[in-house]
C-alpha cells in the first residue's frame, strides 16, 4: 500500500487526545488494534525505512534480509550496481522466500514450492507450471508478470540504504531536510567497514525505545557512567537540533569544560563519585575527528532509525517491533575504511560503551521495560513531556524533551490523530 491509497481509520481516532505534543496516553503502548494500524500507517506510509549500509551488498547478487515494520524484506544489489529491496515473502503460500541474513545469489527461490524470483523481485518460473504428463499445472493465461512480492522504492545516503512502499514518500534528502541531512553526513563522511553486530531484544513498545533515543533529558540522570567520566553533562554545550518538519533529531555533546562542575551534586541528583577510576582510562580517549569539537552526536530518522557518534565509537541502530510489548534492537558497529590499526583498536573498545552491557546504555536496555511494566493498568493515564517547552524546535539545551514531542508530532500525523 502506499501513500496515495485509501487508508483505513485508525483505531488511534477513536480516541480522545489531549490538545498538543506534551501528554501521551500510555495505551498507545498497549492497543494491539493500535500495533496493526502502525503497520500500514506509519511503515508502510510515506515514510523512508532503514535498510542496510551500501557496504554490506557491494557487488552483484549480494543480499541482506531486513525489516520494515513487521514486513520481512529482501535487499539486494541488481545489475549495473541498482539496488532493490522486496517483500520477503512469495506471492504463492505466502512463505519466506530467503531465510539467512546474508550472502550472494543468482536468483531466489523458495523453498515450499520452488517458485523462482530474479534479483529485482520478479517472478520468473513457476515450478510444473505446465503439469505433470498432460495433467494439472497452472491454467494457460497465468500472468507471471502480475504476480510478486511487493516491491519497494529504493535510496541510498551516505551509503545507507533506505526503503518505502509509499509512492508519494518524498526524495530522501527532503525527507531528512536541511538541518539533519549535515548531520548524517558529518559521521558518514567517508567509506566505511561493518566491524561487529548483534541483536537485543527489549521487553517493551517500539515507541519507548524511540523517545528514549530522543530523550536527551534522560542522559545524564539515568547513565551514571556519563556523568561520573563527565563524558557528557547538561552542564556542557551542544544542543537538541530538529528538522523543519520535527520528524528527525539530532543531539550534540561539546567537550566538557575544565574545572570543577558540581550542578549535579549540589543538586543531590545520584552524585557522581569522585573515587572511581577506571582500570583502563584510555577507552575514554576521544580523538577529534570532525574538527567540530562535538564529543556525542546521537540522530534520528522517522520512524526507526538511529545514527551514534559516542567520542569515536560510530554504530547505526535499527528498530524493529516484535508485537506489542516487544522489539528487537539491531547495532551495526562501525568504522572508517582507512582507520589506522591505533584508531580501529581505540573504536572497538569504545565499543565497550554501548550495547546490552555497555558502560552506558546498559540502562537503556531495561528502562523501556519499566514504564511498559509501570503503565500496565494505566491506560487512561498521560506521560507529561514538557521538559523545555511545547514546542518541537531547535533548541540550544539538552534539557528539554523538544525532540520528544517531535516524535508524537510525526507520529500522530500519520496516524490521522
Amino acid at each position: 500500500m502506499d501513500g496515495t491509497s485509501v487508508q483505513p481509520r485508525s483505531p488511534a481516532a477513536a480516541h480522545d487526545w489531549p490538545p498538543g505534543v506534551t501528554r501521551v496516553p500510555y495505551w498507545v503502548y498497549q492497543d494491539q488494534d493500535l500495533a496493526r494500524a502502525e503497520q500500514t500507517h506509519i511503515f508502510q506510509g510515506p515514510v523512508w525505512n532503514f535498510l542496510c549500509l551500501e557496504v554490506e551488498i557491494p557487488n552483484q547478487g549480494d543480499y541482506r534480509t531486513t525489516f520494515i515494520g513487521q514486513m520481512p524484506v529482501i535487499v539486494v544489489r541488481g545489475e549495473n550496481g541498482a539496488v532493490h529491496a522486496f517483500e520477503n515473502r512469495c506471492a504463492h503460500r505466502g512463505a519466506l522466500i530467503c531465510f539467512e541474513n546474508s550472502g550472494t545469489a543468482k536468483d531466489f527461490t523458495c523453498v515450499y514450492h520452488a517458485w523462482r524470483y530474479d534479483l529485482t523481485g520478479n517472478l520468473t518460473s513457476v515450478a510444473f507450471r505446465h503439469g505433470v504428463n498432460g495433467q494439472g499445472g497452472m491454467a494457460k493465461d497465468f500472468d507471471m508478470q502480475a504476480i510478486g512480492p511487493r516491491k519497494l522504492r529504493t535510496e541510498t545516503f551516505c551509503g545507507l540504504v533506505f526503503g518505502t512502499l509509499s509512492a508519494s514518500a518524498r526524495p530522501f534528502e527532503d525527507y531528512v531536510g536541511a538541518t539533519i541531512g549535515p548531520r548524517i553526513q558529518r559521521v558518514l563522511k567517508k567509506p566505511v567497514e561493518v566491524i561487529g553486530r548483534f541483536t537485543q531484544p527489549l521487553p517493551n513498545n517500539w515507541k519507548l525505545y524511540m523517545e528514549n533515543v530522543r530523550d536527551t533529558y534522560h542522559a545524564t540522570l539515568l547513565h551514571l557512567f556519563f556523568t561520573t567520566f563527565r563524558i557528557t553533562r547538561l552542564t556542557s554545550g551542544g544542543g537538541t537540533f530538529m528538522s523543519e518538519d520535527a520528524a528527525h533529531h539530532a543531539s550534540a555533546t561539546m567537550a566538557p569544560a575544565e574545572g570543577p562542575d558540581t550542578v549535579y551534586r549540589d543538586a543531590g541528583i545520584r552524585t557522581d563519585d569522585a573515587s572511581f577510576r577506571l582500570a583502563d582510562p584510555s577507552v575514554l580517549e576521544a580523538q577529534d575527528e570532525w574538527g567540530d569539537g562535538v564529543r556525542l552526536q546521537i540522530l534520528s530518522v522517522f520512524p526507526t532509525f538511529v545514527l551514534q557518534q559516542i567520542h569515536n565509537c560510530l554504530a547505526v541502530r535499527q528498530v524493529v517491533p516484535r508485537g506489542v510489548d516487544g522489539m528487537d534492537l539491531h547495532w551495526t558497529y562501525l568504522g572508517y575504511a582507512d582507520d589506522t590499526p591505533e584508531m580501529r583498536a581505540l573504536r572497538l573498545k569504545q565499543c565497550n560503551l554501548v550495547g546490552p552491557a555497555g558502560f552506558v546504555s546498559m540502562e537503556d536496555g531495561c528502562v523501556g521495560g519499566f514504564v511498559q511494566r509501570g503503565a500496565a493498568a494505566a491506560q487512561d493515564e498521560e506521560s507529561v513531556v514538557e521538559m523545555g517547552g511545547a514546542g518541537t524546535e531547535t533548541q540550544t539545551t539538552r534539557a528539554t524533551e523538544t525532540a520528544v514531542r517531535g516524535f508524537w508530532k510525526t507520529w500522530r500525523g500519520l496516524m490521522e490523530v
